[in-house]
């Protein structure tokens, strides 16, 4: 079994001087970076939650890691079975639950990929390569809810 590690740099930049002097006081602002990443990841609690609306919050920081760790599965497979992936963009939805208490978890994901490919495919062979693609996918398998896919797929040069 081979292992990998990961690190990333999170730093709240949301004191204001007085820190959590009380749940209104502070900002719910923090910067993720990681070595040798060249750019910063501005999040915040979601708005719900007294966060910037206009920052990436864990939640969608989360969908987008299923999304992409799906994407980039489904795209080796399709490369591994011949099949010549032009374009690739999907609208991931996700809902969370949350307990009177304040505990919260997702219950469900959809993924909604719009696949362009070069030429006519096989569709049960895509929605075959989806559920590999998730049955492969690190952060899919990291989850302890039903995770589920919408593909749309279109040829080049057929509308």
């Amino acid at each position: 079994m081979k292992e990998h590690k990961y690190q990333i740099d999170l730093k709240w930049i949301g004191s204001q001087g007085v820190g959590t002097l009380d749940y209104r006081s502070y900002s719910r602002d923090f910067e993720v970076s990681a070595p040798l990443k060249s750019h910063l990841i501005q999040g915040s609690s979601d708005p719900s939650f007294r966060g910037d609306k206009t920052r990436y919050n864990p939640e969608d920081v989360f969908l987008s890691s299923i999304a992409s760790c799906h994407m980039l599965w489904f795209l080796h497979l399709c490369s591994t079975k011949k099949i010549v992936v032009l374009e690739y963009q999907d609208e991931a939805t996700g809902t969370m639950t949350e307990e009177k208490d304040g505990r919260g978890r997702f219950k469900e994901v959809t993924l909604h990929p719009e696949i362009v490919v070069a030429a006519s495919v096989d569709l049960e062979l895509v929605e075959e390569l989806h559920k590999k693609a998730n049955e492969m996918c690190f952060i899919a398998n990291s989850c302890n809810f039903p995770i589920g896919h919408k593909p749309k797929v279109r040829v080049l040069g057929q509308d």
